[in-house]
């Protein structure tokens, strides 16, 4: 007895052979590279309302609307791209994990000045920042130049 047998080549990609996965470290930088996304639209959103404030007359202790201290604005611009920052300079900078330099200022940062960090800003680019200057003044955009960067303490990155 005569038997043929045709043999039939059937290409299967390697895929499906293995159940898509992505590694750990795949998912880490991607998590990574979402979180950073993320914290850059928290950082333009509280950019923009703090651009809205300029103008706003300064009160000690005030945190908004119309009249703002320099905490008071830096946690109101943030809280409106929702995140809930401590009430004062010093309880901020020590909450707030990531720490940036004056160079390495994004967007949103907030910076820090004097001994103690008592003043508080909020970079908003090209060298300029928003802030609450100090009583019979009001909110502002500066330059950071001279004076500021010869007084500057620190900075950090909220919306992590």
């Amino acid at each position: 007895m005569w038997t043929s047998a045709t043999a039939v080549h059937v290409h299967v990609p390697a895929a499906a052979h293995s159940t898509p996965s992505m590694t750990s470290s795949a998912h880490s930088a991607f998590a990574a590279k979402s979180q950073k996304s993320r914290q850059k639209r928290r950082a333009a959103t509280a950019v923009a309302y703090a651009y809205q404030q300029i103008g706003d007359r300064y009160r000690y202790g005030g945190s908004g609307p119309r009249a703002w201290d320099c905490s008071g604005l830096a946690g109101g611009a943030w809280r409106k791209a929702g995140v809930r920052l401590p009430r004062t300079t010093y309880a901020i900078y020590r909450t707030v994990k990531r720490k940036v330099s004056w160079k390495g200022a994004a967007k949103g940062d907030l910076l820090f000045f004097y001994s103690g960090k008592s003043h508080v800003g909020i970079y908003v680019g090209r060298g300029y920042m928003i802030h609450a200057p100090s009583s019979g003044k009001r909110v502002k955009k500066v330059r950071l130049a001279g004076h500021y960067k010869r007084h500057f303490s620190g900075a950090v990155r909220p919306g992590y």
